[in-house]
């Protein structure tokens, strides 16, 4: 009888944002969720085709691309880090009414109650919210057959092809420099 022993990841994934604290993600997720997931981001960023200059974008296709983002990413965290993440407020006159972890559900209950959504979600700037997403996309869809390394931790640096030789570098050679004098 053959044994084989799979090992499965049960520590979270730490993602340290540098003056607003820490996120903590799922340490594993099954294929289809990410997937699915992942997928509704994709159509969103399909709706802004290649267009890189944001200030051409319809700003509401772009708060659509945004938003699906967020929402992946949400459901990849543990749901106190999630909690954080993505908060949308109902309010009616000066009290709050309930919160939600989308934007749609609080508009439901805001039309309900005749209030109004207030977004309380964590404000990262754009460059951390696609490094958080490409990292999450490495973390999980990475293909790996092996369970995901910490956070913390980063790959080993590649070995380097060959032997270590004894010739100088170019680079040290004595050159002249234009407009420099030898002293």
């Amino acid at each position: 009888m053959a044994t084989r022993d799979f090992a499965v990841r049960t520590e979270n994934h730490v993602a340290n944002l540098t003056g607003l604290g820490t996120l903590e993600f799922v340490p594993e997720v099954f294929g289809d969720e990410f997937l699915d997931g992942y997928s509704r981001v994709q159509e969103a960023q399909r709706a802004i085709g290649g267009e890189e200059d944001l200030t051409k974008m319809d700003p509401a296709t772009l708060r659509e691309v945004y938003g699906s983002m967020r929402e992946f990413l949400g459901s990849l965290m543990t749901p106190e880090s999630a909690e954080r993440w993505l908060r949308f407020e109902v309010i009616k006159g000066a009290k709050l009414v309930d919160h939600y972890r989308s934007r749609a559900q609080a508009e439901e209950k805001a039309a309900e109650e005749g209030g109004r959504v207030v977004d309380k979600s964590m404000r990262v700037p754009d460059r951390v919210l696609l490094e958080l997403l490409e990292w999450t996309v490495e973390l999980y869809g990475g293909g790996n057959d092996r369970p995901t390394t910490p956070s913390s931790g980063s790959s080993r640096a590649s070995r380097r092809a060959g032997t270590p030789g004894k010739a100088s570098s170019p680079s040290k050679a004595s050159t002249r420099t234009a407009g420099r004098s030898a002293r």
